[in-house]
């Protein structure tokens, strides 16, 4: 056998020729699917595959737990694919002066994100790495409140739980942090009176927990795949792979063609399921360039339009040293409170203490560490079918997929939760302290990272919805889509705790389905 043969071989060696399920995406919903089926049916072969380079080690951690400053600025650095542009790139809030500009470890759709007349989603953006967007999260695990919830699904409470425990989600993470009660307790003095317990000012749950040594580290979608996800012998990760079509026989999906970035080859893995777990924009779109578009594909697009400020307590002292010591990437004064949706107030407060807010809270140096105040209320949109992303038949993106355009129009009643949004958010900054700026900022759309519906789930399949309670595509039996855009109603909470949360369901009713054979 010549070398060029011997190298083809191995390189077609990197993939199985086949698998029990095959998982599009190492996101926390792709990881999600992969340890529920690697807890309850150990014997399945499981191959997931991921667009993006391996970046943190164990692959999938969280960026913010890399020490090293240059070593992190690299991971971010490479999870910002093809089609990063250096110029559209800084620091953490660089999207807040209006310019076009993505946070470290994202990059921007470079086109078809705005049409004329239309309001779009400006810095729609994405990461490519193993991990996916977890790599790079505020770890924030709100669970969902009102009409955020999914009124067909009776288990939501007990999937959600579920979603925690895959997740690590804490309450009590920064219980040491200066000054997190006197700012839970001035927002409460504010908003509290008439909210059901449910709804009152609280700790945010957060992805984050405290190892033996005491260090504080953030989830990322390791702490999702978990020991026994990584010592499973039938699960394979494989980065820098891009899946280019799910295959379809006879109705049913049947496996996936991989292109393996590092030689260009292309693979075919044959699969009893198939898990699209990519994002709300790349999954509808590996849908579509494979034939699979039901009508609801990529409608009902929804993001969760932002309004930041930001205040100084007031009558505060600066707490002792040994109080706020750092912790690798991650402060003891950082603190997060929770204000929560209400179907009356449509907005879910995030109120973030220094270094956990993904924007400059303050020009001050030096300041009392704590003291500083970031306020974010994300809005609940008005859901319309037209607004949506599409794809192209001719153009293709920086991987070779089918170019995407967005439909994006805010409504009258948009307008209007926002400009309550603007007059919540200085009686908030009131509250706590000595707002700092003139007036709150609006966040250019697409700024939140939780966009959700292009897949959306549906209690029947009645043209609406592009999957069932399972999360199974309607009419594609073997196919399962993954993420936030599987999330049916007008969120303002993040939503990650939610995707997860369906991620199991889904992840319950392959390994019934693969038990019963």
């Amino acid at each position: 056998m010549t070398r060029p043969e011997r190298a083809q071989r191995d390189e077609a060696a990197r993939y199985p020729e086949s698998v029990d399920v095959a998982i599009v995406g190492s996101g926390p919903t792709g990881a999600a699917y992969a340890r529920i089926l690697s807890e309850q049916t150990p014997d399945a072969s499981i191959a997931m595959f991921e667009v993006g380079p391996t970046v943190s080690d164990p692959p999938g951690a969280h960026v913010k737990n890399i020490e090293d400053q240059a070593k992190r600025e690299e991971a971010q650095r490479r999870s910002q694919g093809p089609a990063a542009d250096e110029a559209t790139t800084r620091g953490p809030g660089s999207v807040t002066d209006g310019m076009r500009r993505a946070r470290p470890g994202t990059y921007l759709l470079p086109t078809g994100y705005r049409l004329d007349g239309e309001d779009g989603l400006p810095v729609a953006a994405f990461s490519s790495n193993v991990g996916g967007m977890a790599a790079h999260w505020t770890g924030a695990c709100p669970r969902p409140g009102g009409s955020e919830r999914i009124a067909f699904l009776p288990d939501l409470d007990e999937l959600l739980g579920e979603a925690d425990r895959l997740l690590g989600v804490t309450m009590d993470a920064f219980d040491g942090a200066p000054f997190t009660a006197l700012v839970r307790e001035r927002l409460a003095a504010a908003v509290d009176e008439g909210r059901e317990e449910w709804a009152r000012v609280q700790r945010m749950p957060l992805a984050v927990h405290r190892r033996a040594d005491g260090r504080l580290v953030w989830s990322g979608s390791d702490i999702v795949l978990g020991d026994v996800t990584r010592q499973n012998p039938n699960f394979t990760l494989f980065d820098e792979s891009l899946v280019t079509t799910v295959l379809v026989e006879e109705g049913r999906a049947v496996g996936v063609t991989v292109r393996d970035l590092r030689s260009g080859e292309e693979h075919a893995v044959r699969a009893r399921f198939v898990v699209v777990a990519a994002d709300a924009l790349r999954t509808p779109q590996l849908l579509w360039v494979s034939g699979i578009r039901p009508a609801a594909l990529g409608h009902t697009l929804n993001d969760q339009a932002q309004v930041v400020y930001a205040a100084r307590l007031r009558d505060v002292e600066a707490p002792a040293a040994e109080q706020v010591a750092a912790s690798g990437a991650l402060s003891e004064q950082s603190g997060v409170s929770w204000v929560p949706f209400t179907d009356d107030m449509p907005f879910h407060g995030q109120i973030m203490q220094l270094d956990a807010s993904p924007v400059p809270l303050a020009d001050d140096d030096p300041v009392v560490p704590g003291s500083i105040v970031g306020l974010g209320l994300f809005c609940a949109k008005d859901l319309q079918w037209d607004d949506r992303v599409e794809f192209s038949a001719d153009r293709v993106d920086s991987y070779g997929m089918p170019a995407m355009t967005i439909h994006y129009r805010l409504t009258d009643r948009d307008h209007a939760v926002l400009d309550r949004a603007r007059e919540e958010i200085v009686a908030l900054a009131n509250a706590v302290g000595e707002p700092i700026g003139d007036q709150p900022f609006t966040m250019p759309l697409g700024a939140s990272l939780h966009y959700q519906g292009t897949t959306r789930m549906g209690e029947t399949d009645d043209g609406r919805s592009v999957c069932s309670p399972d999360s199974e595509v309607w009419g594609i039996p073997g196919l399962f889509v993954a993420g936030n855009g599987v999330i049916p109603t007008a969120t303002a909470c993040n939503p990650t705790v939610t995707s997860v949360a369906l991620a199991v369901r889904g992840a319950r009713r392959i390994t019934r389905e693969l038990a019963s054979v």
